[in-house]
């Protein structure tokens, strides 16, 4: 038979991967989103006894990292300062170009605006999900997305430009 302490730590290895992804997406800096995710992982370790079941386990701990990660960042926010160096990145697929532009983009971003993004389209949440996990309403939901998309479009569009004015020069 399967202990409590075995059935989390199956969980806790099969998940953690995707955890870090959505942790790195909302952070954009991955020993924020590896602490982050410890931290949701500590506590569905917590409250593993009331969940029964993985996806309930997964589903809370998601939660826990969206609620966490706000919570840092209204601690953080009058003490980080932006930077314009970012941290070297293995490419994948991606040129190399590419990725800058869009870190670069997601940089200018709120937190709370790139945290509507990633719940919106990197996990595919419902404009209802998004505002119940950020704690706000359906139409701070669908404002700071479109704000986000606009600052988006224009950093991205800015950014391509000057590379290729940069090219041709």
């Amino acid at each position: 038979m399967v202990t409590a302490e075995e059935d989390f730590d199956a969980f806790a290895r099969a998940r953690t991967p995707a955890l870090v992804r959505t942790a790195y997406a909302l952070t954009g800096n991955q020993h924020t989103a590896e602490d982050l995710v410890q931290e949701a992982l500590a506590r569905t370790l917590l409250a593993w006894p009331r969940l029964r079941r993985a996806e309930h386990a997964e589903a809370y701990a998601r939660k826990v990292l969206y609620h966490q990660q706000v919570s840092w960042w209204r601690l953080r926010r009058s003490r980080e300062y932006p930077t314009d160096v970012l941290p070297d990145r293995p490419a994948a697929e991606v040129a190399v170009e590419d990725r800058l532009d869009l870190a670069r983009a997601l940089d200018v971003l709120t937190r709370r605006q790139r945290a509507v993004l990633v719940l919106r389209f990197l996990e595919d949440r419902s404009e209802r999900e998004t505002a119940e996990l950020l704690r706000c309403s359906i139409g701070t939901v669908k404002s700071q997305t479109s704000k986000a998309l606009a600052r988006l479009r224009t950093t991205t569009v800015a950014g391509i430009l000057d590379r290729e004015g940069q090219a041709s020069s």
